[in-house]
């Protein structure tokens, strides 16, 4: 039995028995999702690779524990613990938590739920609905690896809807406190005395939403921090994001979009525009087609990379499926941005991709 299981079932247990003391409700929940890939152009020599990718399929491997408990006039206690895996090895994602997707507890009513802990952050949220590809392994997380892992440690949660309308926001006094590098781990864990400023982040969200369309803005700003990664390694550096998303529903099929503006005002000022449409079809209650254009273009210079994916997923039950999804990035000049998330490719090289594999929810 590896040590991950180990700990999963300890887990369970342990939270299955305060259950039965405290009278609350848990769940054990979990997605497994593995797949084989074949890409074009991953280094400058122009070699292609297959391999199995594991970082993600159409959504990030996972298990969570989630419950809730009544405590009356309308007020409830919750908490989830959310570990994120990679199938192909087992071994624990973002940076190596234990509980790197989600690691909080809170109180809900009426009024909205406040947070306390490591959790999803309104740049995350506000693209659930708009983002058709979502999380897939090409997709938005391709050409910012920050989108699909927008959490933020040692955070302040609020989020509530009213009528339609949704608010959220979240306060970070450390932002990153894992120094296993990459976009979920930056080693910024902040709460520096004297330094009130280093590695904090702030995300606002508001969104509205009808049985027809929707509409969500996000506002991101996280600060820099002594030894968290480049370029942010000064309190006075930031990273900013505002993204405005958006879908409406035509018939049977959902057309979504967005774009995001980004700013990095470090050593070097950075400034980007990313762009993505997406249409999504169910052709039955078994076989679904989704297509989705995307577009990252970096001021001042020549660095333009353009994706381009379709991706077909057949449904054996609710809880299984089988999908494959085919992309194409172009770069323009001296960008390398990979079609791939997390993997690489030559500096102005176009890649082309396959990928099959397949979910199961539990």
């Amino acid at each position: 039995m590896s040590n991950l299981v180990r700990v999963a079932v300890g887990i369970s247990a342990i939270l299955s028995s305060a259950a039965v003391l405290a009278q609350s409700q848990v769940t054990v929940y979990g997605l497994i999702d593995s797949s084989v890939e074949y890409v074009t152009h991953v280094n400058a020599a122009s070699d292609s690779a297959v391999k199995e990718p594991g970082l993600t399929g159409t959504y990030p491997s996972r298990l969570g524990f989630r419950g809730n408990e009544d405590l009356g006039g309308g007020l409830q206690a919750l908490f989830v613990l959310e570990m994120g895996f990679l199938p192909d090895t087992g071994t624990m994602g973002q940076g190596n938590r234990l509980f790197g997707r989600q690691s909080y507890v809170g109180l809900k009513n009426s009024y909205g739920t406040i947070m306390l802990g490591r959790q999803v952050n309104m740049t995350y949220i506000a693209s659930l609905k708009a983002d058709i590809l979502g999380a897939n392994l090409y997709g938005t997380g391709s050409l910012d690896a920050y989108l699909p892992n927008a959490r933020s440690d040692n955070a302040i949660g609020y989020l509530g809807t009213f009528s339609g309308a949704t608010l959220g926001a979240t306060y970070s006094f450390g932002r990153d406190s894992s120094s296993a590098g990459g976009p979920a781990a930056t080693n910024c864990g902040g709460e520096i005395a004297g330094n009130a400023q280093a590695c904090r982040q702030m995300t606002g969200m508001l969104a509205y939403d009808t049985t027809s369309f929707g509409v969500a803005a996000a506002y991101d700003i996280m600060y820099g921090g002594p030894g968290a990664a480049a370029p942010l390694t000064n309190s006075s550096y930031s990273d900013q994001r505002i993204s405005l998303n958006g879908y409406f529903m035509l018939d049977e099929a959902k057309i979504g979009g967005g774009l995001l503006d980004r700013r990095i005002k470090a050593a070097v000022e950075t400034n980007s525009d990313m762009y993505y449409f997406g249409v999504s079809y169910p052709f039955n209650n078994t076989l679904v087609l989704d297509g989705e254009i995307l577009r990252l273009n970096v001021r001042g210079t020549n660095k333009v990379s353009t994706m381009q994916v379709m991706r077909v997923t057949y449904n054996l039950s609710k809880r299984t499926a089988l999908y494959t999804s085919l992309g194409y990035m172009r770069n323009g000049g001296s960008a390398a941005v990979s079609l791939d998330g997390g993997g690489t490719v030559g500096v102005g090289m176009s890649q082309v991709g396959i990928m099959s594999g397949i979910r199961h929810t539990f």
